[in-house]
């Protein structure tokens, strides 16, 4: 996506802008020359996560933009008021904010802790809702007014509930504050949209949350960055109150060619896809071949028994993780695959001693999983396989049955 300078002494205020989406955003629309108004929480190096709003200015500045640095937590009224006047008395005013902060916890609900709860709507729906009312006396009076939070359409699918209701009720709250803001402000030349990525996109929060083997999968920021782009350059009247796709946008505004935003070209047609959308079918990546006779029925037996002539110490070593498989439908049951103890053990029943991941899911996908038709962590997105305990060790699995395959 070529810069066209539209956005040249254009105000943006973008929260979670020292790293990842909101980052790509920021350097993107600093290329037309924009003031960048970067909104995080952190000012001093994180041990684990790259980048500072210190260091993404820099960036920004080298990239032909102007970069006002905020120490922002989106859930303090004073933090984020004190960043809406810092930047009113440096750039004169606020054309566009790009609500991108955001909290993330995948987990069930006797699994979520209540303060996880407030984390993620106090950052998601409360944050979006409080970043956008306090910006938009300034938006009213621009000429070139967008608020863009980057949040999925609004999918009642109750697959997008049952695994993490409480993060689904926050993300969607970002998403509901475009419905009802591009409504209230139809007549007032704001434009209020939503963008949501196709596939997984490599940050450090989903590297976090599947591993680093999700880059192999995954499309890189740029692609979030482009499509915003190509959505703020509009004209505010022209688009209002949409759920919009990043590849979708890209492709109406000319650009043919994904596979430049892929991680690893050459799974270019095998990625990740994201939450809360319906109908992405998963690739096929070799793991364990299904036995040339397996019925429709007694598979998952086979499998097990594959696995118990193919282990090793040699993986229990790298693997270090025991778990539970709940599976449900036609082969209802419960089976144990232990690589944390010994040489490794599998079978029927639970394991001896207590799972570090349970995985629930329906016996056709877990057959399908270990036969290479369907990965862990585009199952786990897309709602096919549910996870309980250590995730990180749950996408383990990938590397396992990659270990596996070697060994055949």
């Amino acid at each position: 996506m070529i810069n066209t300078g539209k956005l040249a002494g254009r105000t943006l205020l973008i929260t979670g802008a020292s790293r990842g989406i909101g980052k790509a955003i920021a350097l993107k629309c600093a290329k037309d020359g924009a003031n960048i108004v970067v909104c995080a929480k952190t000012a001093e190096p994180h041990p684990k996560l790259p980048g500072t709003i210190y260091t993404a200015a820099e960036e920004i500045e080298k990239a032909g933009g102007k970069a006002l640095p905020c120490i922002v937590d989106v859930r303090d009224e004073a933090q984020v008021r004190t960043a809406v006047s810092e930047a009113v008395s440096k750039f004169g005013g606020i054309d566009i904010v790009v609500n991108n902060a955001s909290a993330i916890s995948l987990t069930p609900t006797l699994g979520t802790e209540m303060k996880r709860y407030d984390l993620m709507h106090n950052i998601n729906t409360r944050g979006t809702f409080l970043v956008s009312k306090e910006c938009l006396p300034y938006l009213l009076k621009s000429n070139h007014a967008h608020i863009l939070n980057i949040s999925p359409p609004l999918n009642l699918n109750p697959k997008w509930f049952g695994p993490h209701v409480a993060y689904t009720m926050a993300k969607y709250g970002m998403s509901m504050c475009v419905l009802g803001m591009a409504q209230e402000f139809q007549d007032k030349n704001i434009a209020v949209n939503a963008l949501w990525p196709r596939t997984a996109i490599q940050t450090a929060a989903i590297e976090m949350l599947t591993g680093a083997e999700s880059a192999q999968w995954s499309r890189k920021p740029e692609i979030m960055a482009d499509s915003a782009y190509a959505v703020l350059v509009k004209e505010p009247r022209l688009s209002t109150g949409k759920f919009l796709i990043d590849d979708e946008v890209l492709a109406e505004a000319g650009v043919k060619d994904m596979t430049q935003y892929a991680c690893n070209p050459a799974n270019a047609d095998k990625l990740m896809p994201d939450f809360f959308l319906d109908g992405e079918e998963e690739s096929k990546v070799g793991a364990i071949d299904a036995p040339a006779s397996a019925s429709s029925k007694g598979k998952i037996p086979q499998v097990f028994e594959k696995i118990s002539t193919l282990l090793s110490e040699d993986i229990v070593t790298k693997t270090q993780a025991i778990y539970q498989f709940n599976i449900e439908g036609d082969e209802k049951g419960t089976w144990y695959l232990d690589l944390k103890n010994g040489v490794g053990s599998c079978g029927n029943g639970t394991p001896q001693h207590t799972p570090d991941a349970t995985l629930t899911m329906k016996s056709q996908n877990f057959f399908d999983m270990f036969a290479g038709k369907l990965k862990p962590a585009p199952a786990f997105m897309s709602g096919k396989l549910k996870i309980a305990g250590d995730l990180q060790k749950a996408m383990k699995l990938e590397k396992l049955m990659k270990a596996l395959k070697t060994k055949q």
